[in-house]
């Protein structure tokens, strides 16, 4: 059997708030924009949510554990080797958190329609081969984009879908036959969008800057992401210009109307990021200054949810 430690550790459960917080963004904007909340729909998807990230995790350990080609990455580095939990029992929690994943995800599809059944599949997919088969993505220049993309507009986008009534925002969809047709308010996509921009920015910067702190690793394990092919030098330069997007969404969103105004006092973390910028410019170290991608997520998205939450009481 394996321990609670050793599970928590495998799962890397202090990394969950990469899936929280746009799970809790887009339900507060729900009840803001389209005044709705489905708690069962919103209760079903949290948990197989999670269950899902946490295998994708179970999942990117043990491929990074079985290719490795760096003997002290892989004894004194990865939690397989670190906690000597056998590939088996590995196996074995990622085949219980996908099963669980894929129920709850089958449940909510037959609450609602094929849709979610098209964007869940997409996302199961992204997530699985992050790191399985013979060329993963995270070994490729795309794990940064599609890790954003998945988890900070993904998570967002379905979050709001299990939300809103079916005819609203996201219109009907019908097979009839070999026939799909589908309706969708293209504006209305646009604007959840660019709601959810800040968070496929931060939780990209996540993992931008984890690549550029592990990027004379990497190239040992025979791992290239897109800090290989750019340089640690330009990949700063993303790395910085992604927050500026992050707040820059934010502002244009209160502009256009779409946000509340409220959101405006985010820009306040500008001061303390920018500062986290400058130190992890100067540094980048796995141990020291990469814990600032995740400080900087925290700062933007807890103040983001606190005010949103005031939004609601004062009526938005």
């Amino acid at each position: 059997m394996m321990s609670k430690k050793e599970f928590i550790e495998l799962v890397e459960l202090r990394t969950k708030l990469a899936s929280v917080f746009p799970f809790l963004t887009a339900l507060c904007y729900s009840f803001i924009l389209f005044k709705e909340i489905n708690f069962l729909n919103m209760c079903l998807f949290f948990v197989g949510m999670l269950s899902f990230d946490m295998a994708t995790t179970v999942m990117n350990n043990l491929m990074d554990y079985v290719k490795a080609k760096n003997s002290d990455y892989r004894d004194y580095h990865n939690v397989i080797g670190t906690s000597s939990i056998t590939v088996k029992k590995a196996w074995q929690v990622f085949g219980i958190l996908f099963a669980v994943a894929a129920v709850f995800g089958i449940v909510l599809v037959a609450r609602t329609n094929i849709l979610l059944l098209m964007v869940g599949a997409l996302c199961f997919f992204i997530g699985v081969f992050y790191t399985f088969g013979p060329i993963p993505i995270s070994r490729m220049p795309l794990g940064e984009v599609l890790s954003g993309f998945t988890m900070g507009f993904g998570i967002f986008w379905i979050t709001v879908f299990l939300n809103v009534p079916e005819g609203t925002i996201f219109a009907g969809v019908q097979l009839d036959g070999s026939i799909l047709t589908m309706q969708l308010d293209i504006v209305a996509q646009l604007k959840v969008f660019l709601l959810s921009l800040p968070l496929v920015c931060t939780i990209a910067n996540i993992m931008l800057s984890n690549n550029i702190c592990d990027l004379e690793t990497d190239i040992t394990n025979h791992r290239y992401t897109l800090v290989y092919y750019i340089g640690k030098k330009q990949a700063l330069v993303v790395y910085q210009m992604l927050y500026a997007v992050a707040l820059g969404a934010i502002l244009l969103a209160v502009l256009l109307g779409v946000a509340p105004w409220i959101l405006l006092g985010v820009l306040v973390v500008g001061i303390p990021i920018y500062k986290h910028i400058q130190q992890f410019k100067a540094v980048q170290n796995k141990k020291t200054t990469f814990a600032l991608a995740i400080k900087n997520m925290v700062m933007i998205h807890s103040l983001q949810i606190l005010l949103l939450l005031v939004a609601i009481f004062l009526g938005y």
